[in-house]
């Protein structure tokens, strides 16, 4: 608790020391949203919050150092009301950029980052500038996936070339993903903000065909970033931009896990693979469309859990003055083929959301937001709840950065 209290106070300051730029937010809201309960609780509610109360939604100090020789330290560092682990980092990377006058340059990064496969969170702390509930496809990344490796990026900005078109090619291997797939198999999507923090444990509904011996006999969490299998994983992305008008991100990932491999906790590694891509297009100054797909397949075991996935977003986001406005239509859908039919991994849904930002000053925010969903799980009966559930929650938000 003492550290909590003096994470938050020292947060209440931005300042420099020392070539240290320390940059971070806080943000409480006030939530009106269904009793279903969520998964954070050991239920099957897709949303974050279950009550109707106050929140603090997030707290992060975001701390960048410019080292010598073209290094720079960033690290964000999160506190959190909900979870497991409610104090930690989510990032922490040594990034590598020297100065070149090459056409084609190039650049890595080293540690604990998110690939760089998102237009809608790239607001400081990855969260997203445009809605409070991130998609289907960005929530899932916040949850399960972050890169415990080294990126190296070949890149090649239009204005060295005097061209309107930009672009970039990203390798990295990592490890430490190995239960990438697990959520989204079992539970199915869900639609929130909360990002997971190293070695944090994200807890699921007590399915009966998951933590029974007769079953699949695994516990009713996950360990995200946990090391199981030894094996490197590796994502190759691929940027294109023509100004800053149109932007294009393609993005294909392998953990290349053994499906079999499994440690003294009784957790396996997942393979897990996907395609993403990603598009905005600035329709006018104020006026962008956002979208992105997601198609890829995870497995679990000898074909114990075998599911394919696809999701999809479309967002219109409107800006003018210190307003903007964001309208985000979702779908989503996980479809099962495996060997154990007690296990029905099935589940799909879609989700709209509709927020209001304004930036009263250049510290302070006020927000509304309204999200309305309707999402199946078929595994929900075995614990005596309908497969079918419609979900809705309304947000006023204050974010207050510094």
């Amino acid at each position: 608790m003492k550290k909590r209290l003096l994470f938050i106070l020292f947060s209440c300051f931005h300042f420099e020391i020392a070539a240290f730029e320390l940059n971070g937010l806080i943000q409480a809201n006030i939530a009106a949203t269904d009793s279903l309960t969520n998964w954070q609780e050991n239920g099957t509610g897709i949303l974050r919050y279950d009550q109707d109360r106050a929140h603090l939604q997030h707290t992060f100090l975001d701390v960048t150092k410019e080292l010598p020789s073209s290094f720079t330290l960033h690290t964000v560092l999160n506190a959190y009301q909900d979870g497991n682990q409610q104090l930690g980092f989510s990032q922490a990377e040594l990034i590598y950029k020297p100065l070149s006058a090459d056409t084609i340059k190039w650049q890595g990064r080293a540690g604990f980052f998110y690939p760089k496969l998102s237009l809608e969170n790239v607001d400081t702390g990855w969260l997203s500038p445009y809605t409070y509930t991130q998609s289907a496809i960005n929530s899932w990344i916040g949850e399960e996936q972050r890169t415990a490796g080294i990126e190296v990026t070949a890149y090649s900005p239009g204005r060295v070339r005097k061209s309107p078109w930009s672009w970039q090619i990203r390798f990295a291997t990592f490890a430490g993903n190995d239960s990438l797939g697990a959520l989204i198999s079992w539970r199915g999507f869900a639609m929130h903000d909360r990002q997971s923090l190293y070695g944090d444990r994200v807890e699921l509904a007590p399915y009966p065909s998951v933590i029974n011996r007769e079953g699949l006999w695994h516990p009713n969490w996950i360990e995200p970033f946990r090391e199981i299998d030894d094996r490197l994983g590796v994502y190759v992305g691929a940027h294109l931009d023509y100004y800053t008008q149109t932007k294009f991100r393609y993005y294909y990932y392998d953990n290349l896990a053994d499906p079999n491999a499994l440690n003294q906790q009784r957790l396996y590694a997942w393979r897990t693979r996907y395609h993403s891509f990603a598009f905005q297009h600035r329709l006018s100054k104020q006026t962008r469309l956002i979208s992105q797909y997601m198609t890829g397949s995870t497995e679990m075991g000898d074909n114990f859990v075998f599911v394919d996935y696809d999701a999809f977003y479309l967002m219109l986001s409107h800006r003018m003055n210190q307003h903007r406005v964001s309208l985000r239509y979702d779908r989503f859908i996980v479809h099962e083929d495996d060997t154990i039919p007690e296990d029905n991994n099935e589940s799909n849904g879609y989700g709209i959301t509709l927020a209001w930002r304004y930036n009263f000053t250049k510290q302070w925010q006020l927000g509304l937001e309204h999200h309305i969903n309707r999402n199946t799980a078929v595994n929900r009966e075995s614990l005596n709840i309908a497969q079918e559930q419609h979900q809705q929650q309304s947000l006023f938000v204050v974010q207050m950065k510094f």
